[in-house]
């Protein structure tokens, strides 16, 4: 079934017109069968900042909140980080700029609210390989 998954992928992948959206799970499950397990290593990257605050008193749980109602909501790994003395949320492992440039067009498209905090930022980002 798996062979058959990536076969059907692969065609579709290649064919004018249709563009494959798909959970980043499904990335790393279909390299698996493909290329067998591999190592989660961290590279430089981008990710795509979304908010930002060094309000002690709200910044923590504003943070953890937006990550609470996004989780369910979009198709990336959401990064909830303290960098002193800021609390930060960013979105995504991504290789270069223009796949997060891309992503950050359809967030904001999504999530208008939030498009005045939201950037791209360059970061360590957690790859397989």
């Amino acid at each position: 079934m798996k062979l058959i998954l990536i076969i059907l992928l692969s065609i579709l992948d290649t064919m004018p017109g249709v563009q494959i959206v798909q959970d980043s799970a499904m990335s790393v499950l279909l390299d698996e069968a493909v290329n067998g397990k591999r190592e989660l290593v961290e590279i430089d990257g981008y990710r795509v900042q979304i908010y930002s605050s060094n309000c002690q008193q709200t910044a923590k749980s504003e943070a953890l909140e937006l990550e609470s109602q996004l989780k369910d909501k979009i198709n990336q790994t959401i990064y909830v980080q303290y960098l002193t003395p800021f609390w930060k949320v960013r979105l995504g492992d991504f290789r270069n700029y223009e796949e997060a440039k891309e992503y950050k067009k359809l967030f904001v498209q999504q999530y208008p609210d939030l498009m005045g905090d939201t950037y791209i930022v360059r970061d360590k980002i957690q790859v397989l390989q």
